[in-house]
């Protein structure tokens, strides 16, 4: 058994952790490949995180696979990742089924420029995996956290103009139940690969008291250990909530 996974108590796991997949790119560029093959390399971190999951007894994961912002990127990269993504479910989401592994996904899927084919294939898995308990699995595809909230904000707008709540009587639990996936539990852990320093327009109203954990290690060289290690950090913190010790 590894050493961190030794020093990990299971009474105090986060209910949640939420990672943000990053430096496939850089992975590839370091190696003198085409990005694509950086996004290539990651599928096997992801699986690698899922089991470490599993192993360690996490009940909530989530990953950030696409945001709202990745449509800027060059359109060949964009067609790969949407490809690549249906084909990842394909690929895998039997595997998942047997391992126990619930399949969701946030983000704006009737967003035109999303591929069918891709919602399909998102869709599909989640009925397939609907009864699976052993780890949730929330992957965030065409997401971006300020549309989450804008999102929630025009349901809410919709019920006022229909006379269904007063504007006054919102509160923030109301904004809450109208986020993609109500009942996904905030993130007690944002983990951020590759060095970066920024949470990127990811689950900004869920991961508001999250725990920030930040790794230099590239996506694709990321392991289950990776994640045992943010965990074991996380239990090393201190959470206070806004009051003191």
């Amino acid at each position: 058994m590894s050493d961190v996974l030794s020093s990990i108590d299971r009474d105090r796991l986060p209910a949640h952790v939420a990672v943000i997949m990053d430096g496939n790119g850089r992975w590839a560029k370091a190696r003198g490949l085409p990005r694509t093959e950086g996004h290539r390399a990651g599928e096997q971190a992801m699986v690698d995180a899922v089991d470490g999951a599993l192993e360690v007894g996490l009940r909530w994961l989530t990953v950030y696979a696409f945001s709202t912002e990745n449509w800027k990127r060059p359109p060949e990269e964009v067609r790969f990742l949407m490809g690549y993504n249906r084909d990842l479910l394909r690929r895998r989401r039997q595997e998942f089924l047997d391992k126990g592994v619930r399949v969701r996904f946030i983000g704006r899927r009737n967003e035109r420029r999303l591929p069918r084919s891709v919602v399909r294939m998102a869709e599909e898995t989640e009925e397939l995996t609907a009864g699976c308990r052993e780890l949730n699995l929330t992957i965030a595809l065409n997401y971006g956290g300020r549309a989450e909230i804008v999102d929630s904000v025009r349901h809410l707008a919709e019920l006022v103009a229909r006379g269904e709540i007063e504007p006054d009587r919102i509160r923030e639990r109301d904004i809450a139940r109208h986020m993609y996936e109500p009942d996904l539990p905030d993130p007690d852990v944002i983990v951020r690969t590759s060095g970066e320093f920024r949470t990127s327009n990811y689950l900004l109203w869920q991961g508001a008291y999250a725990e920030l954990v930040f790794t230099p290690v590239l996506w694709p060289d990321f392991t289950r250990r990776d994640l045992w290690e943010a965990i074991a950090e996380y239990q090393r913190r201190s959470r206070r909530f806004g009051g003191v010790d």
